[in-house]
């Protein structure tokens, strides 16, 4: 129930947000289309904990800050290599273990790299990342380990704790 209701509150104030319209009957129809998508998606049984991972959102508001300002250095890196007449790119494939537990921890991860300009994850079996790389620096932060730290760290908090870093 707890996730029907969060899944309801995201939708309402996305369509909000989209809308524009905030007249008391515009919004009546707002609120009876969520509610007739939230009836729909819970009979379909599709709110589940992957689905709407609600149990990740403390620690995801500290995680997309950090991916934000990875994803800026990585464009302005690709940037860089592309205006340079000589393009001194090192195109390498890398295989990179990944620390997390569970299906959505490897879906963030896989998302994570692939949202990082200049780094593409090709494929994942049994925690295993097969990851493109455009650059040598690109390949060396994939292989650093550090956002599949931070990836793990998320999926793995309990309420209450402290970042190990």
């Amino acid at each position: 129930m707890v996730h029907s209701v969060s899944l309801g509150l995201v939708m309402f104030v996305l369509w909000l947000l989209l809308s524009g319209h905030y007249t008391a009957f515009v919004m009546g129809l707002g609120v009876a289309s969520v509610v007739l998508v939230v009836v729909v998606a819970r009979r379909m049984d599709v709110i589940d904990h992957e689905g709407h991972p609600i149990h990740l959102s403390w620690r995801s508001i500290r995680y997309w800050p950090w991916l934000i300002r990875e994803i800026v250095k990585a464009n302005w890196d690709v940037a860089k290599v592309i205006v340079q007449a000589r393009m001194p790119i090192s195109p390498s494939i890398l295989c990179v273990e990944g620390t997390q537990k569970s299906e959505l921890g490897n879906v963030i991860y896989a998302n994570s790299i692939t949202l990082t300009p200049g780094t593409v994850t090709i494929s994942l079996e049994d925690g295993e990342f097969l990851v493109h790389a455009l650059t040598a620096e690109a390949a060396a932060g994939i292989a650093s380990g550090e956002m599949d730290l931070r990836v793990t760290d998320m999926e793995n908090a309990k309420a209450g704790e402290d970042d190990p870093k």
